[in-house]
């Protein structure tokens, strides 16, 4: 690890004020203290933001705002986001393990780094760590990688599972910065690989996440979250899928539909909602709606497999969810 400067900023404002291109904030350290030990990330500066007012879990006028500090697993055991929010409770709880949840932040989950073994390996090339020295992985060891959103300079998977439930689900993060605050849309954050796969995030130098907005979605209380891994916990997800349905007696009305483990950031499927969209609610109708998500793959050598993973994992999502009413 090299050596930083550290600071404890003491309110939101000193931390923004205080960040630049080369800062990075820390929360619960689970992503960026390994990153900084193995040199993948090389901050000149670290901002402990632990003391800052983003602990909040709180039901306004446009949802349930949740603070940025709040741990994924205070969030997981939230009785608003257990009752209203099911799917948010159980990508968290699918995710990394009970210690980690314990310590991770819903920020820095959000913001964490692909688990690629070319990113975190700095003897070999990476054009998301150092732009313009190559992709090894298209042509390489390549089975937990991306068939969408990719491109001929990187086919790294993002590896939240808690924000493939909240893209489904149409979210917001609030952000505030040195010139001020603005909202967007969590799935807007996200930024596809191209020829620029080092730009990950939306985010200007020294933004800091301050909240994460879930949307007033009565409907939201019939969702599910199910994930497909090589083992039953502490692993990442081959593939994923966030699913919530609004349905008038056997027909569903709408649906919202996001995969994880697929692509380069969290994947909604606005073409398989769109199938869904009118259609009784039964096992054929899962099935032809979920050929959708084939739009647009791209698989690789050794990842051919997963294409039709996520289409049977997508089918298994709504068979649960209709199991659940």
């Amino acid at each position: 690890m090299r050596e930083f400067q550290f600071a404890r900023p003491g309110s939101v404002a000193e931390a923004v004020r205080e960040a630049d291109p080369g800062t990075a904030f820390l929360a619960g350290g689970t992503t960026l203290v390994d990153l900084m030990k193995l040199e993948v990330m090389t901050p000149g500066r670290v901002l402990d933001i632990n003391r800052l007012p983003l602990r909040a879990i709180e039901a306004t006028g446009e949802g349930l705002e949740i603070g940025s500090l709040v741990r994924m697993r205070d969030v997981a055991t939230h009785t608003l986001v257990r009752r209203d929010y099911p799917v948010v409770a159980q990508a968290l709880e699918a995710s990394a393990s009970g210690q980690l949840r314990t310590m991770a932040s819903i920020g820095g989950n959000l913001l964490q780094r692909t688990r690629c073994g070319y990113f975190r390996d700095v003897s070999v090339p990476c054009n998301k760590r150092r732009p313009g020295s190559g992709c090894p992985a298209v042509g390489g060891e390549n089975r937990m990688h991306a068939v969408l959103g990719t491109s001929d300079s990187c086919v790294a998977t993002h590896p939240s599972d808690l924000a493939v439930a909240l893209v489904a689900l149409d979210a917001t993060v609030r952000l505030r910065s040195r010139t001020g605050e603005r909202t967007i849309s969590l799935r807007d954050l996200y930024l596809l690989p191209g020829d620029t796969p080092h730009r990950e995030h939306d985010l200007q130098p020294g933004e800091l996440i301050t909240a994460v907005v879930l949307p007033r979605l009565p409907w939201a209380s019939h969702s599910i979250y199910v994930k497909v891994r090589d083992r039953q916990s502490y692993e990442f997800a081959l593939a994923s899928a966030a699913v919530a349905v609004r349905r008038e007696r056997d027909t569903i009305v709408e649906a919202r539909v996001a995969v994880g483990g697929m692509g380069t950031r969290p994947w909604r499927l606005a073409a398989v909602e769109a199938a869904l969209a009118g259609r009784p609610a039964t096992e054929a109708s899962y099935e032809a709606a979920s050929a959708r998500a084939l739009d647009g793959v791209r698989p690789l050598r050794h990842n051919a497999f997963k294409p039709e993973l996520m289409r049977r994992t997508l089918v298994r999502a709504l068979l649960e969810l209709e199991r659940t009413r």
